[in-house]
């Protein structure tokens, strides 16, 4: 199964706001601190180049005007094209001013997240990883311990996500029990995530440039496929209805 993904950064989003819709325009009204007016932006940006991307739509305000990404009630993103639900699954994530979207067709279970490779202390490893995840992290090298626990929290963050759950369920119910070492023509590495003992999600992890990436979903996917989104442009007029 094909899944696709897509990474920004802050400096690849427009100064203007004329690629929001009404809606977010006025959602983003109401956000008062500039780090989360910033992140908020970089997150939509981002959903709206993959999601045009995706489908094949020119990338132009007018027409990202009219995609629109809006939380289900279990607070997970959903995409609209001309305020009708589409039929694409996504998943976002956000961290130092990156943010990465992931996209699958309706009906998959898809989570990903981005995590920074950086030090965790040994109290962040006892309060959220099982028994058999802090013996991993006790044999690894001190040049790896932050590799390791970025590539297990980010699995288990990519997991609750698919879950429609996220932090609201302890991080101790899903279990990264396997990854691997070999790389995918295209950078990534296989993962395994077990839910609760039973379910498992199969997914890929990759890691450049001091980030650390995790993609799960049901059915299992293919390495991701990166998307590559149109120039943007101010002077295209297009429609996506």
């Amino acid at each position: 199964m094909n899944v696709y993904w897509l990474e920004q950064t802050e400096a690849d989003v427009p100064a203007e706001n004329d690629w929001l819709s009404a809606s977010e325009q006025a959602r983003l009204d109401v956000l008062r601190f500039p780090k989360r007016r910033a992140d908020w932006r970089l997150g939509r940006w981002t959903a709206k180049r993959a999601l045009a991307a995706y489908q094949g739509f020119p990338s132009d305000p007018h027409v990202l005007a009219r995609i629109e990404v809006r939380p289900a009630l279990s607070g997970a993103p959903e995409a609209f094209f001309a305020n009708r639900p589409a039929p694409i699954t996504i998943s976002l994530s956000h961290r130092a001013g990156i943010a990465m979207c992931a996209v699958a067709r309706a009906g998959v279970r898809l989570g990903c997240d981005l995590e920074a490779v950086e030090p965790r202390s040994d109290a962040f490893v006892a309060d959220y990883f099982t028994g058999e995840e802090q013996e991993l992290v006790a044999r690894v090298s001190s040049a790896d311990r932050s590799r390791i626990l970025a590539l297990l929290w980010s699995a288990k963050e990519s997991a609750l996500k698919a879950l429609h759950e996220g932090l609201r369920l302890d991080t101790r119910c899903v279990v990264v029990n396997r990854y691997g070492g070999s790389y995918d023509l295209n950078g990534w590495s296989r993962l395994h995530v077990l839910y609760t003992g039973q379910h498992g999600f199969h997914g890929w992890w990759r890691h450049g440039n001091g980030m650390l990436r995790t993609l799960v979903a049901d059915p299992t996917p293919d390495p991701p496929l990166r998307l590559q989104a149109p120039v943007y442009s101010l002077d295209h007029m297009a429609s996506c209805a």
